[in-house]
């Protein structure tokens, strides 16, 4: 017998409480009826002895305290899934929003996901290639690792975003299959008609599964979106054998809804207002990603967050550079300069790309080269600050040598265009040409062997004519 209750307790902001409640489970969903036939849904996020707070997905505008019946389900929340699910689009609460009605279900999957057991965990080693120079060469994105994405107002996440949707694919195919999982949230119509168009002109809508959470929908929803999607790809990695590429945008957005959240449950606050348990609750959602044992597909996750005034150190950058490996960092000064995309080299990395790399995965001079590249940009800043002081004219040869490579390094190899998708062959070719620019005897982070294998003035003085006539003269009389 289904046991209904009549009437509220209260009602709070998103929340309703009912009272003399029995046998209900935290995170049940509920069934929320008005007198006009109106059905609402929600689910229990509170329990205190027979009272229950029950968060409704809708909102509470047109409920009154004697208006409404409540129904508890007896199971959380629930997606129903299957691999139709690839080429469609889904509001926050996984209901299709394209118009082509609903799916075939073949499992329904709760949306907080399985216990995984951290023993059955396999550890993540080839690499996605994304088609980017700064992220396949210098922070390598690995399969079945959470890398996000550290942006802030204004500059070109949504670009950069759309730019991996479209690119993005596993190294070596081998038959195996490979998704995407886009989860927008918080964002505007306009947004969310680009994301849509971009994946449509660029033929790439049968490989993604998108939920939307608009900024007018209710902020409650956008609790939800992450963990819908999150079931999405587990769904798709571990029952149809496919590698999962799962994109979250923007992770600010719902950091913000959970602070709204906890304050209408009247929580005491933590760090600028955020609840205390932000760690655990992005954690939940990072740890989503990896590779189990006995399990083909994989999860990879790459979450997007705008930094408030590109603090990094505000709680959701921070937090989450406790949880993922690694960041990839966007950086304004770059942004200006027309860089495309900005991606600050020295605050970035990925932390699981040492062993994603090298003979066998990308090539054999991977690693030393990434890490000369690191060297060299790094001296790069240290000239460009000296310059700043005494004038680059006061510059010694070497250092004005550094001033040269860091303009070129930017504008050849960071900057791509939003079109242009480099193979990792073409990515670590011209990282090659970038470093012939130096004087050999700079370079002390590549084995010897590597070096006379690679090293080409030569190549760098032909690469680079039409861009920098004054650096192929003094290339030329070192060449002499």
């Amino acid at each position: 017998m289904d046991l209904q209750y009549i009437g509220l307790k209260g009602i709070n902001g998103p929340l309703i409480f009912i009272d003399h409640v029995r046998d209900i489970g935290f995170e049940e969903v509920v069934e929320i009826k008005l007198n006009n036939g109106e059905i609402r849904h929600g689910r229990v996020v509170e329990i205190s002895g027979d009272l229950a707070a029950v968060l409704v997905f809708e909102g509470t505008r047109g409920l009154s305290l004697n208006n409404s019946t409540v129904k508890f389900l007896g199971h959380p929340m629930e997606i129903g899934l299957s691999e139709e699910v690839l080429g469609r689009m889904f509001n926050g609460l996984g209901k299709p929003i394209d118009g082509l009605g609903p799916i075939y279900v073949d499992k329904y999957y709760d949306i907080n996901g399985l216990p995984l057991n951290p023993v059955s965990r396999k550890y993540p080693r080839n690499y996605i290639k994304t088609g980017i120079s700064s992220i396949d060469g210098l922070t390598t994105l690995i399969r079945g690792q959470k890398l996000p994405i550290f942006s802030g107002a204004g500059l070109p996440h949504n670009e950069l975003a759309v730019q991996i949707v479209k690119q993005a694919q596993i190294a070596d195919k081998k038959g195996e299959s490979f998704g995407v999982v886009f989860a927008a949230m918080g964002v505007k119509n306009d947004v969310a008609d680009y994301f849509k168009r971009s994946f449509e002109e660029a033929g790439v809508l049968e490989k993604v599964v998108m939920f939307l959470n608009l900024s007018n929908d209710p902020i409650i929803e956008r609790l939800i979106t992450p963990r819908c999607a999150l079931s999405t790809a587990e769904y798709l990695a571990y029952n149809h054998n496919m590698h999962i590429l799962v994109v979250l945008t923007d992770m600010t957005s719902y950091c913000e809804a959970l602070r709204e959240f906890s304050s209408s449950k009247g929580e005491i606050p933590g760090r600028k207002g955020y609840p205390g348990y932000l760690y655990s609750e992005l954690a939940s959602l990072y740890e989503r990603a990896g590779i189990v044992e006995n399990a083909t597909g994989s999860v990879t996750q790459i979450p997007i967050l705008t930094m408030p005034n590109d603090d990094i150190t505000h709680p959701i950058p921070d937090l989450t550079g406790y949880i993922t490996e690694g960041q990839i960092v966007l950086d304004r000064e770059l942004h200006q300069k027309g860089v495309y995309p900005p991606i600050g080299v020295l605050p970035s990395l990925s932390r699981l790309m040492k062993d994603g790399i090298g003979q066998g995965y990308t090539r054999e001079d991977h690693q030393g080269l990434m890490n000369q590249l690191y060297a060299s940009y790094a001296r790069v800043m240290d000239a460009r600050s000296l310059a700043s002081v005494i004038g680059e004219d006061e510059l010694g040869p070497v250092d004005k040598k550094y001033i040269q490579f860091g303009n070129l390094f930017e504008e050849h190899y960071l900057s791509q265009g939003i079109t242009r998708s480099r193979s990792i062959e073409e990515t670590l070719d011209l990282g090659w040409k970038l470093l012939s620019v130096l004087p050999k005897s700079e370079l002390d982070r590549v084995d010897e062997k590597l070096l006379d294998k690679h090293f080409d003035p030569d190549k760098a003085i032909k690469e680079f004519m039409i861009d920098n006539r004054i650096l192929i003269r003094e290339l030329n009389k070192e060449a002499k």
